[in-house]
């Protein structure tokens, strides 16, 4: 990989990895529908005056919009504002590997290999001990359980995306979120009405300001187009696991600026979480790997 290569991934990795870090800073300025609002209000602007709208029907547009950023957001924003640590958002939202193929397998009859049906059980124990260290400190469960249904939405985008085919993934991201602003909003009115969100308006400061032009410029656009450039350039299994980096670094930052601590439960629950994800990236390679050499041996 080049040097400028390895320099890419290195900052989507820190972009996404402080990403969760701006969200706890949003969602602390205003509602968690407000700061959802702000973020794809400023993805979409100036943005929309530059990219062309992709060759895609709209109904599949809405649907990316609506399923796989709309709700992922919703819930992943309400999650952090129940005081749910970021650095486990940031590992659980992970989930979304196994929900993916899971729904793959169910609707697009899609073949799952033995390693990823075992990461997905391996998963779901890790997740069950992070539920129980739930149960044993101050954040409530109903933050476990919003990640893991943000987790279901991006899967769900996922497919979408898979069957919406090539297309442009920044005219995707643009236009596909066209609503999405509108849908923030309209659940906002429903939550906290007019009212609330005028009080919003008026209390947010510059760093509400700031958080939300990080999430909407930086965790988006540049993350996100960082991303498809190096998949564009390189292996898909060189690049992948690169993403089983962005939860070490929220929690170091969580750690070092927002004072987070995990109790030994959620700790124990994270690391087979992070063993699920690489039994699902490297497990059949592995098996595979082990099987040539066999036969060497044999032959030899």
């Amino acid at each position: 990989m080049l040097f400028k290569d390895k320099l890419a991934a290195f900052a989507v990795i820190f972009i996404w990895g402080i990403n969760f870090f701006f969200m706890k800073v949003g969602v602390s300025e205003m509602s968690p529908m407000m700061l959802g609002f702000f973020r794809f209000l400023l993805v979409l602007f100036p943005a929309i005056f530059l990219i062309k709208i992709p060759k895609v029907a709209w109904k599949w547009l809405f649907l990316y919009g609506l399923i796989g950023n709309f709700g992922q957001f919703a819930f992943v924003f309400s999650a952090i504002s129940t005081n749910m640590p970021t650095s486990l958002v940031a590992l659980v939202i992970q989930s979304q590997a196994f929900f993916t193929v899971l729904i793959a397998s169910l609707l697009l009859k899609e073949q799952v290999k033995w390693n990823q049906w075992l990461a997905i059980a391996v998963a779901a124990i890790g997740l069950s001990i992070i539920a129980l260290g739930q149960q044993h400190s101050a954040i409530p469960l109903l933050g476990l359980i919003l990640v893991i249904c943000a987790a279901m939405a991006w899967a769900c985008g996922n497919i979408i995306v898979k069957k919406i085919g090539q297309v442009s993934p920044i005219g995707l991201i643009i236009w596909g979120n066209i609503l999405t602003p509108f849908w923030f909003l309209l659940l906002a009115f429903q939550q906290q009405g007019w009212q609330g969100i005028q009080a919003d308006l008026n209390t947010i400061s510059w760093h509400g300001v700031v958080a939300a032009a990080f999430l909407g410029y930086f965790a988006t656009i540049v993350g996100y187009s960082l991303w498809v450039y190096l998949l564009a350039k390189y292996p898909v299994a060189k690049i992948s696991p690169l993403s089983l980096w962005v939860p070490v670094v929220s929690l170091i930052f969580a750690f070092i600026f927002l004072n987070e601590h995990l109790n030994h439960w959620q700790w124990i629950g994270s690391l087979i979480v992070m063993f699920s994800l690489l039994v699902h990236l490297f497990g059949d390679k592995v098996l595979q790997s082990q099987r040539s050499k066999t036969r060497v041996k044999a032959s030899g």
